[in-house]
């Protein structure tokens, strides 16, 4: 029952990015991952998504492994934003690492969650290249004007390491 759920998921996940930005629909979060990444549920399916065009400070995975600053406080204030709340998720793709998570927007009411995460300093502009169809000019300027406050992460001026860069120091850890 559960690889049939899963496999559902997945092939819902993929409908979803096959058109580019497409409305996935409400769901219901059901959990947290990190700064960045959450499960939710609805439609009888389960989907994790990806936030598009940001990467939050990370969570260590393993016991031994350290937290990146403010990967914490991102993780608890995307919570307050958005657990267990009913939100709209634009799909924008499917992502390449883990590959069955859905790309996505997450809006709540009038809200780009997604950007309140630049702005509070939680989270900076992703620097791949964007989702076809994800306008990355807002995130940008969000992104600027929390440098500007020092707000979050951009408090840390200069020990400031941007969450792909903590990755590679944390690999073989």
């Amino acid at each position: 029952m559960r690889k049939s759920i899963r496999i559902l998921s997945i092939l819902t996940a993929l409908f979803l990015a096959l058109s580019t930005h497409s409305l996935a629909g409400q769901f219901k979060v059901t959990r947290v991952y990190d700064g960045d990444t959450v499960m939710a549920e609805g439609h009888d399916i389960v989907i994790y998504v990806l936030l598009a065009g940001i990467d939050a400070p990370e969570i260590g995975s393993r016991k031994k492994q350290r937290h990146q600053p403010y990967g914490q406080e991102a993780k608890r204030y995307l919570e307050k934003l958005i657990l267990n709340k009913v939100v709209d998720i634009k799909g924008c793709g499917i992502g390449p690492y883990p590959s069955n998570h859905l790309i996505g927007e997450i809006h709540l009411k009038d809200r780009n969650i997604n950007i309140e995460m630049i702005k509070e300093g939680l989270a900076e502009v992703c620097r791949q290249r964007p989702p076809d169809g994800l306008n990355i000019a807002p995130y940008l300027e969000a992104e600027r004007k929390a440098k500007e406050a020092r707000r979050g992460m951009w408090s840390l001026g200069e020990n400031y390491i941007s969450p792909r860069a903590w990755r590679e120091t944390q690999k073989g850890e």
